[in-house]
């Protein structure tokens, strides 16, 4: 999983509500460190699967006694889980969400290729979706529509990631475009070791492109819906991912040398098209 998926999670921002900034600050610490874990480092598999173990241990013990705020435990992790346990405790957190990230990042360690889309829809269900289901109980806000409609965004906004690192993911050997997918239009592993940027290519990009854009589009009235800064903020989040997806094909889907980075001008659009 790309690090940047974590940069999703508003910390610092200034939309954020003060009462909830170190809450989503301890929320991000676990799920960076985890996610370092899975994915920095010259730690064998083995190394970190162990260290994610630990992880786990730590999330049974907060989840022994809902709603209070354990002894800590393992001292090397208790600038995480310590504070975590307090944000759990505090804001009655569900705990499943968790142990959720931690089943995708143990999954970054073993599984490299996905068959196809509804098993790469599973791996975002666990390390995206998360992410906005804790949003969402932290706002008080996580009923059944919101949660759909934030599972949508959390997937796109992790594919959106998907599309505009392949490069970066095949260096990792990493591939996350469905293995149907590539079949499908005729595009082999072999194409992405080249860059090679065929009429096939293209032809697949446009697809998983679009169908990215519907799940953001799915996902967008959430944005409207909920009120305030936080509104606003994902609001923001959403189009900073129609954005991407938009530079990806005003590049030609040329991923490979021209990874989209948003700009100055890219942020101005988001932010009209985010209050208007």
């Amino acid at each position: 999983m790309p690090i940047d998926h974590y940069e999703n999670f508003p910390v610092a921002s200034l939309l954020l509500p003060r009462r909830l900034r170190g809450a989503v600050t301890d929320l991000y610490r676990f799920a960076r460190a985890a996610d370092d874990i899975a994915d920095e480092g010259s730690a064998d598999d083995a190394e970190r699967l162990a260290q994610l173990a630990a992880f786990r241990a730590e999330l049974h013990r907060i989840g022994a006694e809902p709603g209070t705020v354990p002894a800590p435990g393992a001292p090397e992790l208790a600038s995480i889980f310590v504070p975590l346990a307090a944000t759990i405790a505090r804001h009655q957190l569900p705990i499943t969400p968790f142990y959720d990230l931690l089943s995708a990042f143990e999954q970054d360690i073993s599984v490299k290729r996905y068959d196809d889309y509804a098993t790469l829809a599973d791996y975002c269900t666990r390390s995206a979706n998360p992410v906005g289901r804790l949003m969402l109980h932290l706002f008080g806000a996580a009923d059944p529509q919101n949660v759909e409609q934030s599972d949508a965004i959390c997937t796109g906004l992790q594919q959106v990631n998907f599309w505009q690192d392949v490069r970066v993911d095949w260096h990792k050997h990493r591939v996350y475009i469905p293995q149907e997918d590539l079949r499908r239009f005729g595009v082999s592993e072999e194409d992405l070791a080249a860059a090679r940027l065929t009429p096939a290519w293209r032809e697949l990009m446009a697809f998983e492109v679009e169908r990215t854009r519907a799940l953001l589009h799915f996902g967008a009235p959430l944005a409207r819906r909920l009120p305030g800064r936080i509104g606003l903020e994902l609001r923001l989040v959403v189009q900073g991912g129609l954005r991407v997806l938009e530079r990806i094909e005003a590049g030609g889907y040329d991923v490979f040398m021209n990874r989209p980075e948003l700009g100055a001008k890219d942020w101005a659009i988001m932010l009209w098209r985010s209050i208007k």
